[in-house]
């Protein structure tokens, strides 16, 4: 496909779209997979910002212009965005018609104006579609529908809007399927108006599934985690990048800016970022703008430190907080206990502390039932993490979000001076301590966690790490964890813990000059005897992996054919990307 042939414009460039071809092959396949019935609807759950309406964009586009749009068994795809406000049954009914009849059009004709507003009115579309393929009586009466909801001649308008594509994908035995973004506005805490119940049979048919999306993950699961809609959608999980991506997005990011990121640096960004692709982005071009290298970890925390107080990751994250705070009652108060809630240093938030500070700062009591009320909205919205079972809150598991929470409170709410917070802000994170003694080391560490992930249930050959049998990969690991700490003390800290279960894998990285020693192996064999003891008879199976960049001496090589270590340099680390489709080492030595 031409990629200036679009029907729906996508957002991130090209050049740095990074990863998410697992994303877009599965919903281009399920969604041509849904001719021939064997295709279900599907919910798409992540945070804010890992891609997924860019993914639903690219896979409506692919299906727009790779499938003969004249074969009457070529899938017809739909977008819908929910908007942010739903508040008359009506409004909402005739935009949604409306908008299905002109995607309809517009892929039977291959024709993306009529999607502009302004280029054919839905009267004059009737006969516009006539002259340019043969309309089936089913999809006729849509334009009879558009004409009873302006007269408000239907019982139920949003029931007859939402069952609309279903209802003529199975008279016609033809194949619809339906992409809706941000469906968590389909139930919002500040009104009443709810169109979930109608979906029930929408989503249902096997001629019209319905891929699902949006941007708050609570809400999302409240909505089709109970109710009518339960057990209706398959679920799919979007999360970050992993951090061989994130640094491979880093560097994309560096040269489509212009900036100027060291090689070394990149995982370090990605890792700093929490592997998150919108704040990659944002620190690597705020680099560029403020013309400031990052080639060492205080500038990278000084970029993320300006950024995340003044910048495009404050404007991103500061839309999202007060778009929904201006969904809720009380702004004010709403605003206090958000910031409040972001200053707890306990693991738990604790609402009787807001209280306190509440009747300090602002002079009012508030009850603790209003308190909770509120933080149990906020949760709705992703900015605070809300345990139901135990009626308890704690902060997002999402450390830059936290952060921006208190420079935007302070600055926003407490009234503070933004110079002042973003001055203290930068100060400190200057001073973190670095994180990483040998970046080269754990920059391995990333790409060999990446092989572990994209062998999974697969047969490796052994000359890889220079061992005389094939491996055979787990089938699925359940988590890979990069430094993982077995205890306190020195030599307890591992490179990085591959779990799959029964089989568990323990790597060791390092990226020296020299030959790899003795110590380095016994040291690994150690870290294995603990894992052992910590697991026990849910054990089965122990691998060792140490990555030797320029190779073992006589005895370690001895004492690793004795206990079985499987160990790679880096021409075998290399040859073993290759294998797994993945880039090489960058050469940094």
């Amino acid at each position: 496909m031409n990629k200036n042939q679009f029907a729906i414009k996508t957002l991130v460039p090209e050049e740095i779209y990074t990863d998410r071809e697992e994303f877009l092959e599965l919903f281009y396949d399920e969604a041509l997979k849904a001719a021939t019935r064997r295709s279900a609807s599907i919910v798409l759950l992540g945070q804010r910002r890992m891609g997924k309406t860019e993914i639903f964009k690219r896979v409506i586009n692919r299906l727009f212009f790779e499938q003969d749009h004249k074969n009457p068994n070529a899938v017809v795809p739909i977008y819908y965005k929910f908007p942010d406000k739903i508040t008359d049954r009506w409004e909402f009914s005739i935009k949604y018609v409306e908008n299905f009849i002109k995607w309809y059009i517009a892929f039977r004709t291959r024709n993306i104006d009529i999607l502009e507003e302004g280029f054919i009115k839905i009267n004059d579309l009737r006969v516009f579609a006539k002259s340019q393929f043969e309309l089936t009586p089913s999809f006729e009466r849509s334009f009879n529908l558009i004409e009873f909801l302006y007269d408000k001649a239907v019982i139920c308008p949003e029931d007859a809007a939402v069952n609309l594509p279903r209802t003529i994908s199975d008279r016609d035995d033809s194949t619809i399927v339906m992409f809706l973004d941000e469906i968590q506005n389909l139930h919002l805490p500040q009104h009443d108006f709810n169109v979930v119940g109608y979906m029930q049979d929408a989503v249902e048919s096997p001629t019209c599934p319905h891929y699902v999306t949006g941007s708050a993950m609570t809400i999302l699961n409240d909505i089709l985690g109970k109710g009518s809609l339960y057990g209706r959608f398959d679920p799919e999980s979007i999360g970050p990048l992993t951090n061989f991506y994130g640094t491979e997005l880093a560097g994309k990011s560096a040269v489509y800016y212009n900036a100027d990121v060291s090689e070394i640096m990149k995982a370090v960004i990605s890792e700093r970022c929490g592997e998150n692709p919108f704040y990659i982005n944002s620190v690597v071009r705020r680099s560029a703008r403020l013309n400031m290298s990052l080639n060492n970890e205080k500038a990278i925390n000084k970029v993320l430190a300006i950024d995340l107080s003044s910048g495009f990751i404050y404007q991103e994250l500061r839309e999202q907080v007060i778009k929904w705070i201006d969904r809720l009652n009380n702004h004010n108060i709403t605003k206090w206990i958000l910031y409040l809630a972001s200053l707890e240093e306990e693991e738990r938030i604790d609402p009787k502390r807001i209280q306190r500070e509440l009747k300090e700062r602002e002079g009012k009591k508030i009850e603790l039932k209003e308190i909770n009320n509120v933080m149990i909205k906020l949760a709705q919205g992703d900015l605070i993490d809300y345990k139901s079972l135990g009626d308890w809150f704690t902060n997002v598991n999402d450390p830059i979000l936290h952060e921006f929470l208190k420079v935007w409170g302070r600055v926003e709410v407490a009234g503070g001076s933004r110079s002042e917070v973003q001055e203290e802000l930068t100060s400190r994170y200057e001073s973190l301590k670095r994180k990483f003694g040998n970046y080269q080391g754990y920059l391995a560490e990333v790409f060999m966690i990446q092989i572990l992930w994209n062998n999974q249930n697969k047969t490796l050959d052994g000359k890889y790490f220079n061992y005389p049998e094939k491996i055979k990969m787990p089938h699925s690991f359940i988590y890979i964890d990069q430094r993982s700490r077995l205890g306190t003390g020195m030599g307890k800290e591992i490179d990085v813990y591959a779990t799959a279960g029964r089989d568990v894998w323990v790597v060791e990285s390092k990226w020296w000059k020299k030959p790899v020693g003795v110590k380095v192996v016994e040291n690994l064999i150690r870290q294995g005897e603990l894992v052992k003891k910590r697991k026990g008879k849910d054990l089965d199976n122990l691998t060792l992996w140490l990555f030797a960049s320029s190779g073992v001496t006589k005895g370690a090589k001895k004492l690793m054919e004795k206990n079985g270590i499987l160990w790679s340099t880096k021409k075998d680390l290399n040859d073993l990307l290759k294998n797994s489709d993945l880039r090489e080492l960058p050469k940094i030595d």
